[in-house]
């Protein structure tokens, strides 16, 4: 008996084992750091800074260190009951990380980039305070509709013309990102990644509407920090630079306008042709890939129809999307890992006393500012999801609760709208932490702009963002709101 009792328990162990084994351990997040590392410290370093700025060699870096994520995938377990390279695990990974999340990103991304690249917005009004701050105002309101990136590549050439006479100009930039390619995309699953990611696990379309109040809070904030600060700075400009800027003043006007049929082309792809629900009124799910598919289409049908002449004159190239595809290829893959890591604690934290909103706000957050907002965000969004059925799992407001498809689970309203505000809002706490804001940073950089470092940038945000989203949590996601 003692015998028998004793190779159960052996059994047991051996399972127990086998299961942590694929669990990663936290070395195994290296890569992912090492990446982290690359875009922070390298264009600091004078021997590593012009070679940094080719996007193969960043490429080359992003390959290497995904590959060494990929070996670490395929040699886990080895040895394990006598199991050798596990190559399914590379190919799940491989699919998820790039078919799955990078493809529909890029896609995304560089469909918005290239139809807005057609757009040319003419004409160089004076650089005044009020003046940027209307531009970074209207950027903000835009952005839930044509996406944080549409509406980045199509006022930043504008803001940066308008402030091309001005000495002073980083800090216009800095809040161009945290308005126009991150806050204000709240309203809408396209303005932002992470709530069309939502909206495909079943988020209502216009359910992000009811966040109007978070948007609100943050878009006016910002506004009047921004209006205060370069209020400051345009009184610091030299006195031949502001009159300069007042003698090549242009009135505003747009060419290109058929780019906004095609960027309609992008949005109605990205809402409807969704292969995990019917499109809309009828029976028919759309196959994989269609989405991405309709929206290459409308940027070649874009391109056709736009004169290289607009493109030109908007000094539009791939640089910018290029730098983009070339560093977040390597952290979709190299960030498996860690997103590993988190899901397998997941169901555990609400039995520890994870159930309030604040906590999730700063939690999906964080994470959203380094590991990239779309993934965080499902992250949190499943750590947050309870079966119907499951009473013992503490909500922090069960009684208010969204019913997901299926009608087997269920998501705290609170909770949801503070994993949304998280991602969407503490994406712009770095270079990283949205796609848009390389983008940016790449545009203004290639105008001559001197742009903050990966820390500095990181500088602006805690100084300006934290100290917002400290208030944002006392009066929408504390236990008293």
């Amino acid at each position: 008996m003692n015998n028998l009792v004793g190779l159960i328990l052996a059994e047991q162990g051996a399972e127990a084992a086998h299961e942590a084994s694929h669990t990663p351990p936290w070395i195994a997040c290296l890569p992912f750091v090492t990446l982290l590392m690359c875009i922070a410290i390298l264009p600091l370093i004078r021997k590593t800074h012009h070679w940094w700025e080719e996007n193969r060699n960043k490429l080359l870096v992003a390959v290497v260190l995904a590959v060494s994520t990929l070996a670490y995938y395929q040699f886990r377990g080895y040895g394990v009951h006598g199991s050798g390279p596990n190559f399914d695990a590379v190919l799940t990974v491989l699919d998820h990380a790039v078919l799955v999340e990078f493809v529909p990103f890029i896609v995304l991304l560089f469909s918005l980039y290239v139809i807005s690249g057609g757009i040319v917005l003419r004409g160089d009004i004076q650089a005044t305070p009020l003046n940027n701050t209307i531009i970074l105002g209207i950027g903000g309101l835009i952005a839930s509709f044509v996406g944080t990136t549409g509406a980045s590549m199509l006022l930043i050439r504008l803001v940066l013309k308008t402030n091309s006479e001005r000495k002073h100009v980083v800090h216009t930039v800095v809040f161009f990102i945290f308005i126009v390619s991150n806050i204000g995309g709240m309203l809408l699953p396209i303005g932002d990644p992470p709530l069309f990611l939502g909206y495909l696990r079943g988020v209502p379309f216009l359910w992000t509407f009811t966040l109007w109040k978070q948007w609100a809070f943050m878009l006016g904030a910002m506004l009047i920090v921004y209006y205060l600060w370069d209020k400051w700075a345009y009184r610091h400009e030299a006195a031949a630079e502001i009159a300069l800027d007042r003698t090549r003043i242009e009135p505003i006007h747009m060419a290109g306008n058929l780019n906004f049929l095609w960027l309609a082309v992008v949005v109605f792809a990205v809402a409807t042709l969704d292969t995990s629900k019917p499109f809309p009124g009828t029976e028919w799910t759309p196959p994989m890939f269609l989405r991405e598919a309709v929206q290459l289409a409308a940027v070649l049908a874009a391109w056709l129809t736009t004169s290289g002449a607009l493109r030109k004159e908007n000094r539009f190239n791939f640089v910018a999307i290029g730098e983009v595809a070339c560093l977040f290829i390597g952290i979709f893959i190299t960030m498996q890992a860690p997103l590993e890591i988190l899901h397998s604690i997941g169901p555990s934290l609400a039995e520890n006393g994870f159930t309030q909103p604040w906590q999730y706000f700063w939690a999906t957050g964080i994470l959203s500012s380094f590991l990239d907002n779309a993934p965080t965000y499902v992250v949190f969004f499943e750590t947050a999801t309870l079966p119907i059925a499951d009473a013992a799992m503490p909500l922090a407001d069960a009684a208010q609760a969204l019913t997901l498809p299926g009608g087997k689970t269920e998501i705290s309203i609170s909770l949801l709208a503070a994993i949304s505000c998280g991602a969407v809002f503490m994406g712009a706490n770095s270079y990283i932490g949205n796609g848009p804001n390389f983008m940016v940073k790449s545009i203004a950089e290639q105008s001559g702009v001197r742009m903050p470092s990966f820390f500095g940038f990181m500088v602006y945000s805690s100084m300006i963002l934290i100290p917002l989203f400290v208030v944002l949590t006392l009066i929408f996601f504390a236990p008293w709101s």
